[in-house]
């Protein structure tokens, strides 16, 4: 894999929103890497945890602004003087947001424009933001292209939906840089195994390490684009600096262009933990899709994407990480 896209981070500064989150911690980390001249991170530690940025924070290049997108002066204070936004900041979940549409709405929507006028106001040059694969809602389409949309079946889903929207109107009236990644389940080290809206991986392996009875909802086999956390960090740095000015005002589908069902994700899993206990199946959740796969191929057009760890190699490498830390995950206020 070409890493010439990291070349152009070096000296510059950034502000990574949600940058103590599962996703945000890892943009954190390899940004600090590839020589950022600084690092800033938002976070108000609802769904993120202090321990994901710990070792960052060690760093004289880093800080951090604890604080809530919901807070204009906050998000004015956190974008002066930074080059490049990376918005990580959202309530996850998609059950969540069907049992807390408000807050759903507050974090995700009015967060967001927050942020961008911020940026706007503050002379960021490009913001890269955090879209989602449930923009595509019901679309029976496989796989999923940008252009397709369906209906989409919750409050996550929409807010989502319009976050592009708002993207697409700041950069027509204000002629701003914003570019949109639409991760498809993405998973990795350091992703919350804990609480109500977990997500299934590390529910999964959680469930295998401690010999207890890990749930399926449904018949396990709805299908989905597992990511593995490397490649969402670099579709996020390309991001940043590519240099066509078409690739701009748009959202790009973030996955591997491969699809697992979760029954069969499970028994993956339990091949690579050599366990054996049987998974147990409950309804279907509300607002969950059946199937979602990603066509990459604007990704790899515009941004010069191209996936370079799958599945397998992610799940080893996650389970490698849970092994070693699984009572040490936090178990955040949820």
């Amino acid at each position: 894999m070409n890493n010439n896209y990291l070349a152009p981070i070096r000296g510059h500064s950034f502000l990574v929103t949600g940058g103590a989150g599962f996703i945000g911690g890892h943009l954190v980390d390899a940004l600090l890497a590839a020589d950022a001249g600084r690092v800033i991170i938002l976070d108000n530690f609802a769904t993120g945890y202090r321990q994901n940025i710990a070792e960052a924070l060690q760093d004289e290049r880093c800080s951090l602004i604890e604080g809530d997108i919901r807070d204009g002066a906050v998000c004015m204070e956190a974008c002066a003087g930074v080059d490049y936004v990376l918005h990580q900041a959202a309530l996850g979940s998609i059950p969540r947001s069907m049992a807390q549409p408000l807050a759903t709405h507050e974090a995700n929507v009015t967060g967001f424009v927050n942020i961008l006028w911020a940026a706007k106001t503050q002379g960021v040059r490009r913001v890269v933001y955090a879209s989602s694969s449930s923009v595509y809602g019901n679309s029976p389409l496989l796989p999923r292209r940008e252009q397709a949309l369906g209906q989409v079946l919750s409050p996550y889903a929409l807010s989502k939906l319009v976050n592009e929207q708002y993207a697409q109107v700041f950069a027509l009236a204000y002629g701003m840089e914003l570019i949109g990644l639409r991760y498809f389940n993405v998973f990795g080290a350091r992703q919350n195994p804990h609480g109500a809206y977990a997500a299934v991986i590390p529910l999964f392996i959680k469930a295998l390490l401690r010999g207890e009875q890990a749930t399926i909802y449904g018949d396990g086999s709805q299908t989905r684009d597992f990511t593995y956390i490397d490649n969402v960090v670099q579709a996020n740095l390309r991001a940043l600096f590519v240099s066509d000015a078409e690739a701009c005002g748009k959202a790009y589908n973030i996955g591997c262009g491969t699809r697992t069902s979760v029954l069969a994700l499970y028994k993956t899993i339990q091949r690579l933990m050599e366990a054996s206990q049987e998974v147990a199946h409950a309804p279907k959740r509300a607002g969950d899709v059946s199937d979602s796969l990603a066509d990459i191929s604007l990704a790899r057009t515009y941004l010069g994407y191209e996936p370079s760890v799958s599945l397998e190699e992610g799940l080893q490498t996650t389970i490698g990480w849970y092994r070693q830390h699984i009572d040490q995950t936090p178990s955040y206020r949820l």
